[in-house]
């Protein structure tokens, strides 16, 4: 490498996938310009979650701690790199599940301390907003989308399991929280919703097949089952799916679909469905969820006065959702910024990023012991992140 480059290894353990990744920054003492993925290793954990309809916490820390080293042994491996090249450690910190944030908390201390190298503990959601300076998702993925990174400033929206947020992002390290779900985050309506109908977790890709299916076999006449729009006028930063949510169970139950018996585990309760039904109640459900996402979205930008907007988290995968967002964006004159569908799951590329961002900008600077995880942390300005250097030298 070269004095103007330099390696930060990713780890990232929030929840379900175990993932390392290692980045070159090109200029880092700058700006952490022009990064390049050497590797993205993600061991994800749908086989073992699957049967119960979500993630169960005890068994994820598990499978994390099975997991760590050869995750880390591959990102290393693939990037043709040693730890002795890493020039800093970006770690996820919180927000996410406690027992597991651990498992990626203690490896990166480990790694960064037996080397004598900054570690920076980096909120998840940061991550997402930075994934889109991996390489976003230009026409070529979202016909509508623009190439390259979002300007600052920008509106980012943040679309997953466990959130849905609005942030103005004036610059790294400078993300201003402008409100969020109240309730269900869409992501995490969408795995209750899919699991309801039987289809399985993660429920988000079940979903947007069966929405496509629809669309693609649709008759003349034949409409997708109508469910309720839930803008909260008045909270133009607010969300709720709850009753998004309640509503498919309504219809479920009413039709017989869905058994509330305590004694039937979770995906023993949903009933027989066809597939025409499946196709249709898919549909209504992804519709309703979508328009109210681009059009609070849309709003947004507008009260802002912002002409830029990125929507980045593993929702932001879907379809229909980045079709919808494409449109809007064309119709109203802003631009839209979308990650690569790779880096929209949660992946440790997105935390090295965003923990390069965060080496530039600074932040505090505590003992590497005193940084813990933190499964409630805020991400707003002017935090998001920590860095911790050791005292004394890098060893060689």
């Amino acid at each position: 490498m070269t004095g103007g480059q330099r390696l930060i290894l990713g780890i990232e353990t929030s929840c379900d996938e175990t993932a390392a990744s290692v980045l070159l920054f090109e200029n880092p003492g700058e700006s952490p310009v022009s990064p390049r993925v050497l590797s993205d290793v993600v061991a994800s954990q749908y086989d073992l979650h699957g049967r119960f309809g979500g993630v169960v916490p005890e068994l994820a820390s598990r499978r994390h701690v099975e997991m760590i080293e050869p995750v880390l042994r591959a990102a290393l491996e693939d990037a043709g790199v040693s730890l002795g090249d890493i020039g800093a450690v970006a770690v996820t910190r919180g927000p996410g599940l406690v027992i597991a944030l651990l498992v990626g908390l203690s490896a990166a201390k480990a790694i960064a301390w037996s080397r004598g190298i900054p570690l920076v503990g980096v909120h998840h959601l940061a991550g997402h907003i930075y994934s889109l300076f991996l390489g976003g998702s230009g026409p070529e993925e979202t016909s509508g989308a623009a190439g390259g990174p979002p300007p600052f400033p920008h509106l980012a929206l943040v679309v997953s399991g466990g959130h849905t947020d609005f942030y103005r992002v004036e610059g790294p390290g400078r993300e201003v929280h402008l409100g969020g779900t109240l309730d269900d985050a869409v992501g995490e309506a969408y795995d209750k919703v899919a699991a309801s109908m039987g289809l399985g977790y993660p429920g988000g890709p079940r979903v947007d097949e069966l929405h496509a299916a629809f669309r693609a076999s649709v008759r003349p006449g034949e409409e997708p089952v109508s469910l309720p729009r839930p803008y909260l006028e008045g909270k133009p930063y607010n969300f709720s799916f709850s009753g998004l949510k309640t509503a498919v169970l309504s219809y479920l139950r009413e039709r017989g679909l869905y058994r509330d018996d305590p004694s039937l585990a979770p995906w023993a309760r949903p009933g027989g469905m066809d597939a025409g039904e499946a196709r249709a109640l898919a549909a209504g459900f992804q519709e309703a969820a979508v328009e109210v996402l681009v059009e609070k979205a849309d709003r947004a930008a507008r009260a802002q006065r912002l002409r830029a907007v990125s929507v980045s988290g593993g929702v932001a995968s879907n379809s229909h959702l980045r079709d919808s967002l494409a449109r809007r964006a064309q119709a109203s004159g802003w631009a839209l910024h979308l990650p690569a569908r790779r880096y929209c799951t949660d992946n440790a590329a997105m935390i090295a990023c965003a923990g390069a961002f965060a080496l530039v900008s600074g932040g505090e600077a505590p003992d590497y012991l005193a940084l813990d995880a933190d499964p409630a942390w805020e991400l707003d300005s002017p935090g998001g992140v920590s860095v911790a250097r050791k005292k004394g030298r890098r060893r060689g």
